[in-house]
């Protein structure tokens, strides 16, 4: 399958995560911040030389992923000022996406509210009412906007945000009718939080067209104690459900790229020491 690693887990110094990625013959490059910027904050000169850097490694870009819509709450409405300015963040990610040949443009969710649905009185007890109704308004103009670029979203299930499951992604994209724009961006160690099992249930969610990137990594996650570990790959809760994951996206012939999220560290700090001593088990499950 396609594989590839978010750059700044490794390095913020794109020249030297490019070099480790070669290293690994890891293909596909992930940006989320290069130096000291995220993707959409860099100049066009600045651009062109990432896309220099990308083309002399031989490194086609996979996903361009940036906040979009992160922090925002469900006070906050399509056209008001936050809003505004992560449309404006978007417009400009969509840019460089054109310039480095990104197929991909990564949008997040505003933050969770916890229950929201329910029945059997939890509808009149227990419901934020209203709260999901919020989300599909903001994320419409996203949508249009792609669209009428020639790119793809993915939203990504992220931790603490409206969209924090593939059930919830999937429910996202059919709200919209955007399943021809707007996909899954499956990051299966965040849907622990929340207690989807990654495979069969996180999965089968996403089959039939929905998915479109994939984020992995390893973590241990106590929802009672607002704890989350990021462990080293096969050590977390997700150790025995690597392999079923994999197994399955090629029975279905995924043709997306599977990204590793350098997020450990052995408690050093060091994350490209993490990333070097995951990525073989990677490399073995999902090559």
């Amino acid at each position: 399958m396609k594989l590839g690693v978010i750059c700044d887990g490794i390095s913020r110094d794109l020249a030297h995560a490019l070099k480790v990625m070669d290293e690994f013959d890891l293909e596909y490059a992930e940006l989320q911040f290069v130096g000291e910027k995220e993707v959409g904050d860099h100049t066009k000169q600045e651009i062109a030389q990432i896309n220099n850097l990308l083309q002399a490694h031989g490194k086609p870009v996979s996903c361009l992923s940036r906040h979009i819509f992160a922090g925002m709450t469900t006070a906050n409405r399509p056209g008001d000022g936050l809003h505004t300015k992560h449309m404006d963040a978007l417009k400009r990610v969509i840019e460089m996406a054109h310039e480095v040949g990104s197929p991909l443009v990564r949008i997040m969710s505003n933050k969770k509210e916890q229950i929201l649905w329910g029945k059997n009185g939890a509808e009149k007890w227990n419901v934020a009412h209203g709260a999901w109704d919020t989300l599909p308004p903001l994320i419409a103009p996203a949508v249009e906007l792609a669209k009428a670029e020639g790119l793809t979203l993915v939203v990504e299930t992220g931790n603490g945000t409206m969209v924090n499951s593939n059930y919830t992604a999937r429910k996202l994209i059919d709200d919209l009718n955007a399943k021809e724009t707007l996909k899954v961006l499956w990051d299966p160690a965040n849907n622990c939080w929340c207690h989807e099992l990654a495979y069969p249930d996180g999965y089968n969610e996403v089959k039939g067209g929905y998915l479109g990137h994939v984020h992995i990594k390893d973590v241990l996650v106590d929802t009672p104690r607002a704890t989350l570990e990021v462990k080293k790959m096969g050590e977390g809760q997700l150790a025995d459900l690597f392999q079923p994951m994999a197994e399955a996206l090629r029975a279905d012939a995924y043709d997306g790229v599977i990204s590793f999220e350098s997020v450990y560290h052995h408690g050093n700090g060091d994350f490209e020491e993490g990333f070097r001593s995951c990525i073989e088990l990677f490399k073995s499950i999902y090559g």
